[in-house]
């Protein structure tokens, strides 16, 4: 067993859980932290024994993850998301990997749309730091784009993949969209300016990105889908975060 604890966040993650849950079996414990199910995704928890479930209140993911990993029973945590399939290369790579204070280690992610491996549109190789030591370093407090915080550490780098399996229908992008959109906006109320105009030409700018600069335009009508998916993303993102400012404003008056 590795002396490592896999933390997992999940609400209604059903969909890909079990799959998760399978490539995970050789670690002596994984904390799966939920934060208000209604559908089997506790059920499938409990039927592995390394499996340990803890029921917590979302409050941003930053803080929510620093939450799981104090509750762990080993020091040194490895993140994964609810969509997330370690492969077994990775496995092995964790296994020989030295758990040294002073380091982190980052992993590169495949990310799948409609079971297709998206090379191009900013999804590869979407380098993330997953390991880490509770002790050393924490989750930015970020409500949304959380990420572990690594001044002053050494990132090792790890060679072999996460299987990313966050959106399967156009269904997931509206959802998501949704979510981080208002997180993002709360985040940074009275901190970032924003406009209509600025809306419109971030959400131009990440639509130029992901397809021209990124390749999106190679990938087919994925590409494409994926890069509309960006630029609404980052429009509405901007747009619901200077609505939130004239809010403010009027309440001020």
């Amino acid at each position: 067993m590795l002396p490592i604890s896999v933390t997992i966040l999940t609400k209604n993650s059903e969909k890909h859980l079990q799959a998760v849950l399978e490539a995970l079996k050789e670690f002596d414990e994984v904390l799966l932290c939920d934060t208000g199910s209604c559908d089997r995704t506790l059920e499938i928890g409990a039927a592995f024994p390394n499996v340990r479930i803890e029921k917590l209140c979302f409050t941003g993911f930053g803080p929510t993850h620093n939450e799981a990993s104090s509750l762990a029973k080993h020091d040194w945590i490895f993140s994964l998301d609810s969509d997330e399939i370690l492969s077994p290369a990775l496995f092995e790579e964790l296994r020989h990997v030295p758990l040294r204070l002073g380091m982190v280690a980052s992993v590169p992610r495949k990310n799948f749309y409609r079971g297709k491996w998206i090379w191009g549109c900013g999804w590869y190789p979407d380098r993330v730091v997953r390991l880490y030591n509770r002790r050393e370093t924490e989750f930015s407090s970020a409500q949304v784009h959380e990420a572990v915080q690594c001044a002053g550490l050494h990132v090792h780098p790890l060679q072999s993949p996460l299987f990313h399996y966050s959106y399967d229908t156009v269904a997931d992008f509206l959802q998501k969209m949704q979510i981080y959109t208002q997180l993002f906006a709360e985040q940074n109320r009275g901190k970032r300016s924003s406009s209509l105009f600025r809306a419109i030409a971030h959400g131009s700018f990440s639509f130029f990105k992901a397809y021209i600069l990124q390749g999106g335009i190679f990938i087919g009508v994925e590409g494409l889908e994926i890069s509309w998916y960006n630029a609404n993303t980052t429009f509405y993102k901007y747009l619901k975060l200077w609505e939130i400012h004239r809010k403010d404003r009027k309440s001020v008056v």
